[in-house]
């Protein structure tokens, strides 16, 4: 019996480890997809990042976007939250980019904005784009989202946009049931949910990247 107990022990502190770790390290490769909400959400494709005079790629990116609209400087407060949970942990990952949407006369506020990134960051993955009213009001549109523009064509929520265009989330939140966006007010949610949906959709496209490196080195 004494024999038993001592194996059951030795069972629990090293086997069980064991277990669990190979069941969750194989998590990404089963389990570990960020679903698909809505399909082929770019409206626009390129633009030109009107604070660094440089051309941006929205197609094949990982992209956050955001529309500060024509409110800059009441939306960017909460932009920072967004800032600090999200945008400065990954910012190194190459395909990675945070866009915010503006109204031409927010041009001056923006560019505030990113100098105020620049003073305890590097802004460089950060682009802001100018649209019309109307551009604006249809990109918005098009994620199909349950929260609307507010009275100056902007919003405090975040979308996680892949690769291919769709827009991601979850389907199955346990607050909200199908979860399209993410509210940067609140640094609980951005922390508990963004954070976390952010390292699955980066691990989804490492797991890729590494499949293609494979498959180049078999050839």
């Amino acid at each position: 019996m004494k024999k038993f107990k001592k194996f059951t022990v030795l069972a629990v502190l090293f086997v069980l480890p064991l277990v669990a770790y190979l069941f969750f390290s194989s998590g990404v490769n089963n389990f570990g997809r960020l679903p698909v909400l809505e399909e082929n959400v770019l409206l626009i494709k390129s633009s030109t990042d009107q604070v660094t005079n440089q051309p941006i790629a929205l197609e094949d990116k990982i992209n956050i976007f955001t529309f500060l609209g024509g409110d800059v400087e009441v939306k960017s407060v909460f932009a920072f939250n967004l800032k600090e949970k999200i945008y400065d942990k990954n910012r190194e990952f190459q395909d990675f980019q945070v866009v915010s949407f503006i109204l031409e006369n927010q041009l001056e506020e923006a560019k505030r904005f990113i100098d105020e990134i620049n003073k305890t960051s590097e802004a460089y993955a950060w682009k802001i784009i100018v649209l019309s009213q109307n551009e604006l009001t249809k990109q918005f549109n098009k994620l199909n989202s349950k929260h609307e523009l507010d009275t100056n064509f902007s919003s405090a929520e975040a979308f996680i946009i892949d690769k291919k265009g769709n827009l991601r989330g979850r389907l199955d939140d346990e607050d909200e049931g199908l979860k399209k966006s993410y509210n940067t007010k609140s640094v609980a949610e951005l922390n508990n949910k963004m954070v976390d949906d952010m390292k699955v959709i980066l691990a989804e496209y490492r797991l890729e990247l590494k499949k293609y490196k494979e498959e180049k080195t078999e050839d």
